[in-house]
């Protein structure tokens, strides 16, 4: 389907601010064979603080992938959007599971902590990172504190939620909505996005996922593989939103996903 490009322009907007702060950074670009063992050795350090800086849950890489090698943008931003009272300023690019990871927490409690009832953030969110999944904080937001019924102990005890079981990959994500102009809003598998706005539906590579697949991405839940584009080619989708300002705010980033089937 005819999509209108939403993503490179949202990366320029956003990420301007992110470019001062990594201009000391060092980046290495994944070349065909490389691995993270010979990657660390070339640059004099270890596989684990480059999965660290990286945000890295596997040794999976892939060519032309762009990695950090030095670490020092990682500190800077960290103590800049980490602020002395507990809470977090999200980034673009951030997910839910990068920002639990890094502070030592689940996705699910950081869901609870905060009252949030979806994966969905947007950057210049402020997180709360302190509190408990079976009770309220002192520090929990009083949005989150007004939501939450004291009659629900049973959902706020709930382990938390496993993660899914299939096929992973490390993909670039961008976004795209049915509503702009000389846009059909029908899919490549004939899925009618403007008869559902709130359709999950991602825009893919068949000869890497196949059409019909289910599919985890992280930041987004479980969507259909029903779509193709002519810029969607080996690992990269583009994820269906409802209107043009969601496409904008999730921009361009690298996610982990997981074919369900």
């Amino acid at each position: 389907m005819k999509k209108q490009i939403i993503a490179l322009a949202a990366t320029t907007v956003i990420g301007g601010g992110l470019f001062g702060t990594a201009a000391s950074a060092q980046t290495y670009t994944v070349q065909s064979g490389d691995t993270l063992w010979g990657i660390s050795q070339k640059n004099n350090t270890t596989v684990q603080q480059v999965k660290s800086w990286n945000n890295l849950s596997s040794d999976l890489i892939f060519p032309n992938q762009k990695l950090e090698v030095g670490g020092s943008s990682s500190g800077a931003a960290s103590a800049a959007t980490t602020s002395s009272n507990g809470t977090y300023t999200v980034q673009p690019g951030d997910t839910l599971f990068k920002i639990a990871s890094k502070h030592g927490l689940s996705v699910q409690s950081l869901k609870a902590i905060n009252g949030l009832s979806s994966d969905r953030i947007y950057a210049g969110d402020k997180l709360s990172l302190s509190g408990s999944v079976k009770g309220v904080s002192t520090s929990r937001p009083a949005q989150a504190q007004a939501q939450e019924a004291p009659a629900a102990p049973a959902q706020q005890e709930q382990p938390a939620q496993q993660a899914p079981q299939g096929k992973t990959l490390s993909v670039t994500a961008t976004a795209y909505t049915a509503e702009c102009a000389g846009c059909s809003g029908v899919t490549a598998t004939g899925i009618n996005l403007n008869a559902d706005r709130n359709a999950k539906v991602i825009a893919v590579d068949p000869n890497v996922i196949p059409l019909g697949s289910k599919v985890y991405v992280e930041g987004y839940g479980t969507a259909v593989a029903g779509d193709t584009g002519g810029a969607i080619k080996g690992n990269r989708i583009d994820l269906h939103v409802p209107t043009e300002s969601q496409a904008r705010d999730w921009g361009r980033r690298t996610v982990n996903i997981t074919i369900l089937n």
